[in-house]
């Protein structure tokens, strides 16, 4: 059985947003991509919203406290999407 540890170097160090996107900046310089559809409520937010997030879990997490919100870096890393998110099976 494979299991997942995480590392310090996968802390969250920045976080950026496309129209599409949401892309973190971990501490070791990686960058996470996922669809923003994958993430209803940071999708349906203001921009303003979106850019009022903060680092928690001890750096391996970022919340949003308007929104309710929380990511983990870990979820990140394994593509997890949100419980009942839209996910496109389309090969564009």
């Amino acid at each position: 059985m494979a299991t997942f540890a995480i590392r310090p170097d996968e802390r969250v160090k920045q976080v950026y947003f496309t129209s599409t996107t949401i892309s973190v900046e971990l501490m070791d310089d990686r960058i996470i991509i996922v669809p923003l559809g994958w993430y209803p409520r940071l999708l349906n937010a203001t921009p303003q919203q979106r850019e009022a997030w903060e680092i928690c879990g001890g750096g391996y997490g970022v919340h949003w406290e308007e929104l309710d919100e929380d990511l983990s870096a870990e979820g990140l890393l394994r593509g997890a999407p949100a419980p009942g998110a839209y996910i496109s099976t389309s090969k564009a």
